[in-house]
Formats: structure tokens, sequence, C-alpha cells
């Protein structure tokens, strides 16, 4: 046999182990996948298999399938999931230093959380996560969060006392809730459509993105504008896994990221822009005019130990970033 015939089978042998070589990985949300965080996943799986030349392809997974929020961020850390794309409801369980971003009235508008997140703060922020065992590819957006309930239209602070609303598992929301008078019941996302149908609970909260994702108008007689949160979201990976690609693939991560954040946040304005107007069509009442203020001093007594928490400074650094 020649020995370029040779070379040739060898070569054709080889061929199956290089297919093989194609790397398999998963990402997750815990909603629907035509959502703000389905686009933003979406687009960086996209991203990632074309900037690789389909030698890494990225797997979404939508709607709790591999767990809640919590659980996917769990299975990040251990290595048994590469990615997710969370909400930073549950990840002061994880980093504790990710904490301060859930204070309510923390940021202006979305405008504020965008340039914090994307700057300075933000950035340094990311980098806490490392110890941890993840890479934060970066920072994404859930949106600005709003009361919803089965009982009665919301239009004071005192009118939340009482109410059994679900809450994300993140101690800020809940020390904060409770300052409303509200009855605090942390509960992991894909329980809650349940919940409120079954009358567990009577309320949640959450950005109009995720109302209308999760069709809580089914369950949910009315809503009102509280803004009371800016809602961060972030792109987290298990730091081996991360670790273990080429410079150059690592850049497309990064970048992949980016892409996903941009579409993320484009769909986040286009759902605050036409959410109302279609929750109301859809039946939902709106209270659209909450006094903020109000709510804000009903927080005061839970802001001083915020700033015990997490000191004043660093408070006001993010309140007062221009």
């Amino acid at each position: 046999m020649s020995t370029t015939r040779r070379l040739l089978l060898a070569c054709a042998a080889l061929l199956p182990l290089a297919a093989a070589a194609q790397t398999a990985m998963k990402i997750s949300i815990s909603i629907a996948q035509n959502s703000h965080q389905g686009v933003a996943i979406d687009t960086f799986a996209k991203e990632v298999e074309r900037r690789t030349s389909g030698r890494i392809k990225v797997q979404p997974f939508y709607s709790g399938s591999l767990g809640g929020e919590r659980e996917s961020i769990e299975a990040v850390q251990l290595g048994t999931q590469e990615l997710t794309f969370t909400s930073t409801g549950p990840v002061p369980n994880f980093v504790p230093e990710a904490r301060i971003l859930d204070i309510p009235f923390l940021f202006r508008d979305k405008a504020h959380a965008r340039m914090v997140l994307d700057g300075p703060i933000g950035q340094d922020m990311l980098k806490a996560f490392e110890p941890k065992g993840f890479k934060a590819l970066g920072w994404a957006e859930n949106g600005i969060r709003h009361m919803t309930n089965s009982k009665r239209a919301v239009n004071a602070p005192e009118d939340l006392k009482g109410l059994k609303m679900r809450t994300m598992e993140n101690p800020v929301h809940v020390a904060a809730y409770k300052g409303f008078g509200i009855i605090t019941t942390p509960m992991a996302f894909p329980e809650v459509f349940t919940a409120l149908q079954q009358g567990t609970v009577d309320g949640q909260e959450n950005p109009l993105s995720v109302i209308m994702a999760a069709k809580f108008e089914q369950v949910q007689k009315h809503l009102s504008l509280t803004g009371h949160v800016y809602s961060p979201a972030i792109w987290l990976m298990n730091k081996a896994t991360f670790d273990k690609l080429a410079p150059a693939d690592q850049k497309i991560f990064l970048e992949a990221a980016a892409a996903g954040t941009k579409a993320n946040r484009a769909r986040v304005d286009e759902d605050d822009a036409k959410g109302v107007a279609e929750l109301r069509s859809k039946g939902m009442q709106v209270v659209d005019n909450v006094d903020k203020a109000r709510f804000q001093a009903a927080l005061t007594p839970v802001y001083a130990e915020f700033e015990k928490q997490f000191g004043k400074a660093n408070i006001d650094r993010i309140r007062n970033a221009r």
C-alpha cells in the first residue's frame, strides 16, 4: 500500500473523532423561551456556535426544565451544568457581595442601573464570583419589579399589609417586603403560577416582562406599578469550564454574553413599552400613578438596617452615580 494511501486512510479514520470533538454545553432559564431571558440565551447560543464555526454548541433549556434559578446556580457551581442565565434573586446565597444591588429604590431608572452595572462598580462585582466557582460573563437585565395580587388594588404601602406574597429566595427582598407589612413567602419561580392559582399566596412581584411571559394575568387581578426594585440578571459559567477554554474561545464567550445582553435589554424595553396596555387588555386592573415617595418612606427603618449591613458610603456610591 502506498504511503499516500496509508495517509488518506488514517485521515479518514480520524474524521469521526474530529466530529465527536464538538463540545456541547447547557444553559438554562426558569421562564419561557418567548421572554427577555429566552431572547438572551438564544442569542448567546447562536453567537457561540457562529463564532466557533460549530465547534462549541450551547443548548438552551427553558421554563425551569433543569430546575429553578437556585438549583441551576448550584449546578453551575458544582460543574454538572456549564452555564445559566438568572435573575439575582438567589445569587446572594452564593455571592453575598451582590446583595447590595437588590436594595429597593437603589436605582433611579433602567439607564442608571445599566450605567452602574456596565461601569467600574458592576465590573468589579463580577470578580467576586470567581472564588465561589463561577465565571460571571456579564450583567444583563430582569427589569423593574412591580406588585400584583388577587385581593385588592395597591395604591399606597398600607394596602400591602397582610398580603401573602411570593418573594424571591433573597434576604434583602424578604427584609424589605416585611417592612411593607407583607407576609413573605420565598419560593422558586417554577412553583409560583400554581401557588397563585391555588391561593397559597395572594400575590407576587416581578418585572412586566416576567408577568407577561408567565401569563400571571390568568391568576392575578391587580397590578400596581410600584417599580420598587431594579432586578439585574447575570450570565454565570462554571469557572473550571471557562478556564479550560482557549483564550480566543474565552473571548468569544464574553462577546456572546454581551450580544445576549444587548438583545435582552432591548426586549425588556419593548415589554415595558407595551406591557401595561397588553395586561389591561387581558383583564388586569392597573394602578399606574403610584406615589413612590410613600413606598420609600415606609422602608426608612429597613434602610437603616441596610446602611449597617452594606455601609452608607457603598449605597450612596451606587445611588449617586452619574
